[in-house]
């Protein structure tokens, strides 16, 4: 059973810097394929911030680029999102996700999420 564990986010003005942690436990070799992190305002759907790939290839949102890095530590089993020069149109709650097979923008391709972490971020 594969898990995903978020931590960090929080509260910082507007400027600031936030990291987001996702440690996975519970599961095989391949069996997490793409891993990536949403969000989801208040009001609006779940979209897709970045994306990394088994082999470390990234795509990001456009509003992120620049900005966030997503990445991942093997060794640790934790996938990470560097969130710098953050914006109030940043707030959200934000979400792990694993396993699709192929990385997309689409929340339902991703079986396996984490329990979501705040983010808000004053002006």
């Amino acid at each position: 059973q594969v898990q995903l564990v978020e931590s960090g986010g929080g509260s910082v003005q507007a400027g600031g810097s936030l990291r987001l942690s996702c440690e996975a436990s519970g599961y095989t070799d391949n069996s997490l394929y793409c891993m990536a992190w949403f969000r989801q305002a208040p009001g609006k759907e779940r979209e897709g911030v970045a994306t990394i790939d088994r082999g470390g290839s990234t795509s990001y949102a456009d509003s992120v680029k620049g900005r966030f890095t997503i990445s991942k530590d093997n060794a640790k089993n934790t996938l990470y999102l560097q969130m710098n020069s953050l914006k109030p149109e940043d707030t959200a709650m934000y979400y792990c996700a694993a396993g699709a097979f192929v990385c997309m923008w689409y929340p339902s391709v991703y079986p396996y999420w984490a329990q979501g972490t705040q983010v808000t971020i004053s002006s």
